[in-house]
């Protein structure tokens, strides 16, 4: 299967906060920032796989800095790393305030997504390519987070059955 450049699936969206997006601190709710990084990863990923996705698994993310009514949230997503029917897609969230021109990094986060056939079955995607430093960095991080969720996975199945030491 030919593969492809990280390039050639970036996202980035872009979402107004307006008063329903917030909570009673006038702030936006962290759920509905959830929401908007699962939607640009995965486009993202189907962009990369060509076929249906479904999310997989959310790794942790922390909210690093509040965003305001009125204020425009970008989602940057790009395919960091591929498996077999699998994908980890790196989202970065940043918002600025477009009256005053403040701009903060407000959250990232890394979502793991699985390519599905006709049959709603797990299918083979094409590998990603990595071609700049950045690409090549993220793709080995990448690598590194899948064996620790592979890790996790084993350790929680075997305390599950009462194999764990």
């Amino acid at each position: 299967m030919q593969g492809k450049p990280p390039s050639s699936s970036v996202t980035h969206q872009e979402h107004l906060v307006r008063p329903q997006h917030t909570n009673a601190m006038n702030s936006v709710f962290g759920g509905e920032v959830v929401s908007w990084v699962d939607i640009a990863a995965a486009t993202c990923a189907m962009r990369h796989c060509s076929r249906p996705v479904v999310t997989a698994s959310i790794d942790a993310m922390a909210f690093l800095s509040p965003v305001h009514v009125g204020w425009i949230v970008c989602l940057d997503a790009s395919v960091n790393y591929t498996g077999k029917t699998s994908c980890e897609i790196g989202v970065k969230v940043t918002a600025f305030d477009p009256v005053t021109g403040e701009r903060h990094h407000t959250a990232s986060a890394y979502l793991t997504f699985v390519a599905l056939d006709s049959y709603g079955r797990p299918t083979t995607i094409p590998p990603v390519e990595p071609q700049t430093a950045d690409e090549k960095r993220r793709f080995q991080e990448g690598q590194a987070r899948r064996k620790s969720r592979l890790e996790l996975k084993a350790a929680l199945a075997s305390r599950r059955h009462g194999t764990a030491p």
